[in-house]
């Protein structure tokens, strides 16, 4: 008992203050959340893709592989979403906001500070491939699946070619390849070094905001189910593709706890923005991420159990 204490004290609890700041700060002062949004997006995101896939030295065969993991996740959440909706024979609109609420977690604002927090050292590194292809998700596949519940259809390739996380990652990989002369440009390098730094802290407070402007139905139904399939369904899929795909030790426990991320802001975001089901994926953001710190908690201290084929050291 005293170990997960510990873990939520050292891992979730500096996560949910910084989140804590930006929902007072908003009841306070009424902040703008689309300049947030902007200034993560935008901004922050592509910098610290940028810096952080360009300089990081995990072998390149080993990020790919993170990345076909992840479209794996991805994949899979959808198909079970899926499936449970054509059970309980769900309206369109609510089925398309299920599946954005469960396919898209949040590996950015969340799961960044979360990896950096729990696994100082290869933490980040691992996490900004997931990150990269999360982003690449949420503005194509994200926006299909909101554009496909929407009652106004808005073109789809347009706005994905508006997004800077895909050029940032083609950017990166190409500086990445030739040895990422950028870093000897000093200022261009250094403010891109100083975003990078700042997304993690700015993340979490538009985290916070975001939270703060949801007013949620209560959490029954169809709500219900997609917490309990991107909460407890993620790590689970993610554990037996950590299997499959050969990942062991600390590795395997990153991907398997980045897969217990709830979901992401932007799925709030996009339902909002193509008019789908805006306020169960609002829902679905608010309330798993506040079950998340437990979940994390609990499986950060499974994780660290020696009979495990994932277990890392205590």
């Amino acid at each position: 008992m005293l170990a997960l204490f510990q873990i939520f004290f050292d891992v979730c609890l500096p996560i949910l203050v910084l989140a804590g700041l930006g929902w007072g700060l908003d009841r306070i002062f009424d902040l703008d959340l689309k300049t947030l949004v902007k200034l993560n997006i935008y901004l922050l995101v592509p910098s610290f893709i940028l810096v952080r896939l360009s300089t990081s030295n995990l072998e390149g065969a080993i990020g790919f592989r993170i990345v076909a993991f992840t479209i794996c996740i991805i994949i899979a959440m959808g198909l079970i979403s899926w499936i449970v909706c054509a059970i309980r024979k769900t309206p369109a609109s609510e089925r398309y906001a299920m599946q954005l609420s469960t396919m898209i977690y949040n590996s950015g604002n969340w799961g960044i500070p979360l990896m950096t927090l729990a696994f100082t050292e290869l933490g980040s590194v691992v996490q900004v491939f997931v990150l990269a292809t999360m982003n690449l998700t949420s503005f194509s596949l994200g926006i299909f699946l909101a554009n496909a519940g929407s009652t106004e259809r808005k073109g789809f390739f347009k706005p994905i070619l508006k997004q800077p996380s895909p050029y940032a990652i083609i950017l990166a990989l190409t500086l990445r390849y030739f040895d990422n002369p950028l870093e000897d440009i000093v200022f261009i390098w250094t403010p891109l070094f100083y975003l990078s730094n700042a997304l993690v802290a700015f993340a979490l407070i538009t985290l916070g905001v975001q939270l703060s402007k949801t007013k949620p139905p209560s959490p029954r139904g169809n709500l219900s189910i997609a917490l309990i399939i991107r909460l407890l369904g993620g790590p689970a899929i993610a554990a037996g593709l950590c299997l499959a795909f050969g990942f062991s030790g600390e590795t395997a426990a990153i991907l398997i706890v980045g897969a217990a991320s709830p979901t992401a802001v932007n799925t709030a975001l996009l339902a909002h923005e193509f008019k789908a089901d805006s306020r169960f994926a609002a829902a679905s953001v608010l309330y798993s991420t506040l079950l998340a710190a437990i979940v994390v908690t609990l499986l950060l201290a499974a994780l660290r159990a020696e009979w495990i084929p994932w277990a890392i050291p205590a």
